[in-house]
């Protein structure tokens, strides 16, 4: 079939747009609150203007990410009652509970207290409007929760059954704490800090390599590559323990991201298929660079360790293969590439190089981090579809299919609504980029002001 003509795809893809799009701003929102309220702390701790400054430079590109959010994510939660109607009337009792939480708790939270932490500094005290940082970080933090809960339920559905084609809850607390919430929310959240981390540092190296503002943006880029240095390998171990919960939980997924065809049997690992040119008609792999055990040691930490195989699942219940397998390595390449970036920054600036930018290490390490600024995003982006994508054909796994999840809508409909989409984000894009060169070329207030 014509996938263009299969309104199923069409809103699967006009989804997947959505969610690609609107997930770049909480991102760099979720960072930045939680970085600005480390530079408000020290700044009520040490008065040292530099941090006053750094904080109202780096709030503005925070209230213009979290704008362009707002007027995304509308649009997408929408989309469960038009494009997705017969899952949410199988499981909405639920599910709908988890996005109105997220709306009344979380949003109206930050909502509220973000005009006081922009424009309140002559209005309130300063612990008042610390408080009101605060607030705005952890309401951005429980609103990444509540979205990253709803997405979890789909992923490991539990705490109900289904009767009569609805989801009756039986144990609410399980239904909210599923096997993969803690992992998953715990991953989002850091890839929040590093994007921005990462951001912030290309932003920083960019302006370090031009000479200007040097002294200012020399102490976000060293601030950026301390944070780098811990939250990069977190990430990592943190991601290592989400690969084997995901093996526990949904096996077909695994075998698909590794492109892994048969179970190995009792006493011989799994090989690990670095790189691999996927067949699935054929079921196999037409070429791949094979690491002996590798496979058994990252999935279930032992040499031998049974890793189930794409051919033990039904052909109806098997994942996508080539995509997943490519977005996963991209994104695991570039997060061990950060690591490696934030290794070498540090010892750059120890061997004094950050000091005389111009030429050498230092201008490599300033590269570096402008061409890895956008790259966090991509990575991201790529996690998000190798975790979408490997649930696939389920929309909550094992008990949902996503064929039977889609409402019936003409193509064209979709279609024409797919390319509104497009061209409105398109312009979302434009004027986001617009109103941050202007914050960008206007640069930082670094004269010694008090609020």
């Amino acid at each position: 079939m014509d996938l263009l003509s299969n309104h199923v795809f069409l809103s699967r893809l006009q989804f997947a747009l959505t969610t690609m799009f609107h997930i770049i701003w909480p991102l760099i929102s979720i960072g930045l609150a939680v970085f600005l309220v480390y530079l408000e702390a020290m700044w009520l701790k040490k008065r040292n203007p530099l941090y006053l400054q750094q904080y109202k430079f780096w709030a503005k590109f925070f209230v213009l990410a979290f704008a362009v959010g707002v007027v995304s994510g509308i649009p997408l939660e929408f989309q469960f009652g038009s494009n997705w109607g017969p899952f949410s009337r199988s499981v909405g009792n639920f599910f709908g509970q988890l996005l109105g939480f997220e709306g009344t708790m979380a949003f109206m939270l930050e909502s509220a207290f973000l005009w006081i932490m922009f424009f309140g500094w002559k209005k309130v005290s300063p612990r008042w409007h610390f408080f009101a940082t605060c607030m705005v970080a952890f309401g951005s933090s429980l609103s990444a929760f509540w979205i990253m809960a709803a997405n979890s339920w789909m992923q490991t559905p539990a705490g109900g059954v289904m009767v009569d084609g609805v989801f009756q809850v039986t144990d609410w607390w399980a239904a909210l704490f599923t096997p993969d919430l803690v992992y998953s929310f715990s991953h989002m959240w850091l890839a929040c800090l590093q994007t921005t981390i990462f951001a912030v540092g290309g932003v920083s190296a960019w302006f370090v390599l031009k000479k200007k503002h040097t002294e200012f943006f020399t102490w976000s880029l060293k601030a950026m590559a301390v944070a780098a240095l811990i939250v990069a390998p977190l990430q990592a171990v943190l991601g290592d323990a989400s690969g084997q919960a995901i093996g526990r939980t949904q096996p077909a997924k695994v075998a698909a991201i590794e492109s892994h065809w048969n179970t190995n049997p009792p006493g011989k690992g799994a090989a690990w298929s670095m790189i691999a040119w996927p067949d699935p008609e054929n079921e196999r792999n037409v070429f791949s660079i094979d690491i002996p055990y590798g496979l058994s040691l990252l999935i279930t930490h032992t040499f031998t360790g049974t890793v189930p195989g794409l051919k033990d699942f039904p052909k109806e219940d098997r994942p996508p293969i080539v995509l997943p397998f490519y977005t996963f390595r991209l994104m695991v390449g570039i997060g061990f590439a950060m690591v490696f970036l934030a290794l070498a920054t540090i010892w750059g600036w120890w061997k004094g190089k950050l000091t005389d930018a111009s030429q050498g290490l230092g201008r490599k390490l300033l590269l570096g981090w402008i061409a890895f600024g956008p790259l966090g995003f991509l990575a991201v982006e790529m996690g998000w579809m190798t975790r979408e994508i490997g649930r696939q054909p389920w929309v909550a796994y094992g008990l949902i299919r996503t064929s039977d999840a889609a409402s019936t809508l003409p193509t064209a409909s979709v279609g024409w609504t797919l390319v509104g989409f497009a061209a409105a984000y398109t312009v979302l894009s434009l004027v986001f980029c617009g109103f941050a060169l202007r914050i960008l070329k206007k640069g930082p207030d670094v004269t010694l002001y008090k609020p």
